[in-house]
């Protein structure tokens, strides 16, 4: 099965939202069935064949999560991170200050979903192909 380690030296190829269809075909090459962040800290848990699990670490220090969730701030913040104008990090602190608490990705059906901090569905699309 696959590492923590593979899926990140896949990730440190990643510079902003224009590289993430790159990304994805990489990390399901490699056996990820699914991944779901945690915006909060950016760990992350991966999902492979026959019940295989593994996560990673935090990646920086806890962001607040808005209690609100401001949708339409969030499709633009979206919009302007796939376009490659922004990258990782403020992505996740423009999530953060909309209300996104997390995202899954579901590499069989190529979407991804984000979810608010009551856990409501914000935002599905599919999953680009380089």
């Amino acid at each position: 099965m696959f590492t923590v380690e593979q899926i990140e030296s896949a990730h440190e190829k990643v510079k902003s939202g224009l590289d993430f269809p790159k990304y994805i075909q990489e990390i399901k090459a490699i056996g990820v069935l699914a991944f779901k962040t945690w915006v909060s800290d950016s760990h992350t848990e991966y999902f492979g064949k026959n019940g295989f699990q593994t996560k990673s670490k935090p990646k920086y220090d806890n962001l607040k999560i808005a209690d609100l969730s401001d949708k339409n701030k969030f499709e633009e913040y979206l919009k302007i991170h796939q376009k490659g104008e922004t990258d990782y990090f403020t992505f996740c602190n423009h999530c953060a200050e909309t209300g996104i608490e997390k995202w899954n990705v579901d590499l069989e059906k190529m979407t991804c979903t984000y979810y608010d901090i009551a856990g409501n569905e914000m935002v599905t699309e599919m999953v680009p192909t380089p």
